[in-house]
């Protein structure tokens, strides 16, 4: 197959990703859909040659020894693509990410105006959340380039691989990537400290050492940015939490509590004129009463409804009030605002001009809500 040309299909149609499998034509996702292009069927020896030709020869002997590799490649004229290959019934198969040379501004993303503010926090803890694909490194990104273009602090990353590549402006960026920088992020991360960072930017939290050290950094005096794989706040404080034996609990609370400076968890929906998509944000900003949540097993569960209360005051927003926004706005559809609430019960009630008993919250969302 001519993978050049396939790429360049895949920018010009704006796709997320490209799937190689063996049996199949190679396909695109375009605005979260699977699409195959009209091209033959690809071998097991097609594929395994184009591996190959990404590979050089120490990643060749990486991924025979360990049959998936991870690592991220530019295109002259095209841009970034960040590639997994693997193994599949016998044969190799190959996913890769479309990485924009250009890194989009907070506006254009549309995501929320609090973003910035997040961003500029001087120490603590800041977690970006979703599913595969739903825009957590190309948020990071943004939030990094604006610190990047207004403020003068140190930042140094460690990803695997590394996908947006920045230029220093008003600030100094200095990136790792597993593998060819450092060995693991645990490696990466023990001696960062010693780097003078003002920021640090972990690609993924994937386990207790990573996390430790971040919280250990961000307790220190840093501002640590990082990912996790959770949909919303409450779920990101129950996995945190449940990286760490039970005896340790309460003192991860507490650090917790200390250290995180919020919560961003996004939801990529499908735009009304179909053409592209839409962040859902849900945005959970640690003040002096989810600190006192955080604290409580029993109260943590109950952290939405202070994010839905605490829009006016805080910048906070949940899922449902991001999705109402959008639909009063003309972006989505009724039915994608139903399909993607928490509540849809509640949601179809409020859309009928029928409130809950407790509406704070909802005036900067819906207009048609009456402030008590």
């Amino acid at each position: 197959m001519d993978l050049k040309r396939t790429l360049e299909r895949m920018v010009k149609e704006n796709a997320s990703d490209l799937h190689l499998k063996a049996g199949l034509p190679p396909v695109l996702r375009i605005d979260g859909f699977l699409r195959p292009l009209e091209e033959p069927p690809l071998s097991p020896e097609e594929l395994r040659q184009v591996a190959l030709q990404l590979m050089p020869k120490d990643q060749q002997q990486l991924f025979a020894d360990e049959k998936e590799l991870d690592f991220s490649m530019g295109v002259a004229g095209l841009g970034r693509f960040r590639v997994n290959v693997y193994m599949q019934r016998g044969s190799v198969a190959l996913a890769m990410r479309a990485i924009p040379f250009n890194i989009k501004k907070v506006d254009e993303l549309m995501l929320p105006p609090i973003t910035k503010e997040l961003a500029l926090s001087n120490r603590g803890l800041l977690l970006v959340t979703g599913t595969t694909g739903s825009g957590k490194s190309t948020t990071l990104a943004s939030m990094l380039e604006f610190i990047n273009e207004t403020e003068n602090r140190n930042i140094i990353t460690v990803e695997d691989p590394i996908e947006f590549i920045f230029r220093d402006k008003k600030s100094l960026i200095s990136q790792r990537e597993i593998g060819t920088d450092t060995k693991t992020f645990a490696a990466a991360l023990k001696h960062v400290l010693r780097q003078d960072p003002d920021v640090i930017l972990i690609g993924e939290i994937r386990d207790k050492t990573t996390l430790a050290t971040a919280l250990q950094a961000a307790d220190t005096g840093h501002m640590v940015f990082s990912t996790l794989h959770t949909l919303n706040a409450p779920e990101t404080i129950n996995r945190i939490i449940s990286f760490f034996p039970p005896h340790q609990h309460e003192h991860v609370r507490v650090l917790l509590s200390a250290t995180l400076v919020g919560v961003i968890s996004l939801r990529l929906l499908p735009r009304a004129d179909g053409k592209g998509r839409v962040p859902a944000v849900e945005v959970m900003i640690n003040n002096q009463t989810i600190r006192d949540y955080l604290l409580d097993p029993i109260k943590t569960m109950d952290i939405p409804q202070l994010i839905q209360e605490g829009s006016s005051q805080y910048g906070m927003q949940s899922f449902d009030q991001s999705i109402m926004k959008h639909y009063r706005d003309g972006l989505i559809t009724y039915e994608t605002a139903i399909q993607s609430v928490t509540n849809p019960d509640e949601f179809k009630l409020r859309l009928r001009g029928i409130e809950s008993t407790d509406s704070r919250g909802w005036e900067t969302f819906d207009p048609t809500t009456t402030k008590k």
